[in-house]
């Protein structure tokens, strides 16, 4: 049931106990959420935190690390026969807590109980933000507050603590995102495979989910595949493949431990790209090796995000789509016309790893603030990469019919924006080329095998 050794979440709960010395932290599994009435749930994916420290892939658990009694609580409860009968003969909770090297278990009401008399004596209570409105509704119960005040009082200290022991990843959960990868591999390449004139945007959609079930816990998120490539975040699949477009397919998959994958790729349409769809997939392929190149320990990834921002900037200026010095282009973010987002995220439990406890928790740090300009801002990770980070490489080029009127109505960036030639590629879409990778003591390395990604290498697919 869990997929580490016993020793791996007692020894991740003891690095707790090195950044938070007193008071009690609780942690929810999280609940099964009905589909369309309460039998009939969706697919239970537990929440990455609580599984991180106790490893227990189950619904309806609450956890306590005592700060102070050096000890681990969980509340749940034992299954009855009504249970049984439709779901078969379930661990106890004392099975659980030595699966999970937890001292004691306790029945769930008792959770609350043991809660409110812990606040009564003043003692701090620390919780990650809660996502689940059911937890929301328990904290706010608890703590006597309005809902919507809940998450305001999260711990930043174990918010702190947990991004710290999260970030890096160990050689086992390394292997577990290489399980993550193979899937995300075979989803792709069959996607490629049936890329062709004719074919239905859904059913290759749906041909890779069920890839993703097949070999694990489905996909990482709800899968991206579409020729309208400029809406970054396109979920719709209602189109038929046609020649002469491009397909944006940007998926992963999750491993039966839950951990992800998470790549884009961007091919034509019968996988024979024109010379426009050359020119532009070329910058972006160039914006993402020279991305890898300088994805090393101690270099900030804004850096780096910086770089393949100026590289985009020199190339479309060569095609004539940009005027200008390529710095002062970046510098003035005239650049994110065409890539308005980051480079790229960390990655491990969740595809945007641990992105539930803040993105400014996450991928900032003291020593790097997050940009209000437009496309810069919406950089997840910009802080100090060091060895066992996990993260994607994406840079990518749209282009986005109603930005650039606004922009052009606006009148902005007109000594650097030829405009009556960006109008040329209308219709165009969008390309993103996305990698997995893990920064070594030296560099950085792919995450698993590399999907095709040079021009010659998807055109010999045919």
């Amino acid at each position: 049931m869990i997929t580490f050794s016993i020793n791996t979440y007692k020894q991740r709960v003891k690095q707790l106990f090195s950044y938070i010395k007193n008071g009690i932290a609780v942690f929810f599994s999280n609940d099964e959420l009905p589909m369309n009435y309460p039998a009939n749930t969706f697919s239970f994916r537990p929440n990455s935190n609580f599984l991180y420290f106790f490893g227990l892939p189950l619904p309806s658990l609450i956890a306590v690390v005592d700060f102070d009694e050096k000890k681990t609580i969980l509340f749940g409860n034992d299954v009855d026969i009504e249970d049984i009968i439709w779901m078969g003969n379930q661990p106890t909770m004392k099975e659980l807590t030595m699966l999970a090297g937890i001292d004691e278990a306790r029945p769930l009401a008792q959770a609350e109980i043991f809660l409110t008399e812990a606040l009564s004596k003043k003692r701090t209570l620390h919780f990650l933000p809660p996502y689940q409105l059911s937890q929301q509704l328990f904290l706010a119960k608890l703590l006597n507050v309005p809902i919507q005040e809940v998450k305001k009082q999260a711990s930043v200290a174990l918010i702190k603590a947990t991004v710290a022991l999260r970030s890096k990843k160990s050689p086992e959960e390394l292997k577990e995102m290489e399980r993550a990868a193979e899937i995300g591999y075979l989803m792709h390449m069959e996607a490629m495979k049936r890329a062709k004139e004719g074919a239905s945007e859904q059913e290759i959609a749906g041909i890779m989910e069920g890839i993703a079930w097949a070999y694990g816990k489905g996909p990482s998120f709800p899968i991206i595949l579409s020729q309208r490539g400029e809406i970054l975040h396109n979920h719709d699949h209602s189109l038929t493949l046609q020649k002469g477009k491009l397909l944006l397919i940007d998926a992963g998959a999750q491993s039966n431990s839950f951990y992800a994958s998470d790549y884009t790729r961007t091919i034509p349409v019968d996988l024979k790209f024109n010379e426009q769809q050359k020119a532009i997939y070329k910058i972006v392929l160039e914006a993402n090796e020279k991305a890898k190149e300088h994805t090393l320990p101690g270099v900030y990834y804004r850096d780096v995000h910086l770089l393949a921002s100026k590289i985009i900037a020199e190339r479309l200026v060569e095609l004539g789509l940009l005027k200008g010095n390529a710095d002062e282009l970046v510098q003035l973010g005239v650049h994110a016309l065409f890539f308005p987002h980051g480079l790229g995220h960390m990655l491990g439990l969740d595809v945007h790893d641990m992105e539930d406890l803040g993105e400014n928790y996450v991928g900032y740090d003291e020593t790097v603030e997050r940009s209000s300009q437009f496309g810069l801002a919406y950089l997840r990770l910009a802080k100090k990469l060091e060895p066992g980070y996990t993260l994607t490489i994406e840079p990518g080029i749209y282009f986005i019919p109603a930005l650039i009127e606004k922009w052009e109505n606006e009148k902005r960036f007109t000594d650097f924006i030829n405009y009556n030639e960006i109008k040329k590629w209308i219709g165009f879409g969008g390309i993103r080329l996305e990698d997995n990778v893990v920064v070594t003591e030296t560099g950085s390395e792919f995450i698993g095998k590399r999907l095709p990604i040079h021009i010659e290498e998807i055109e010999n697919l045919a």
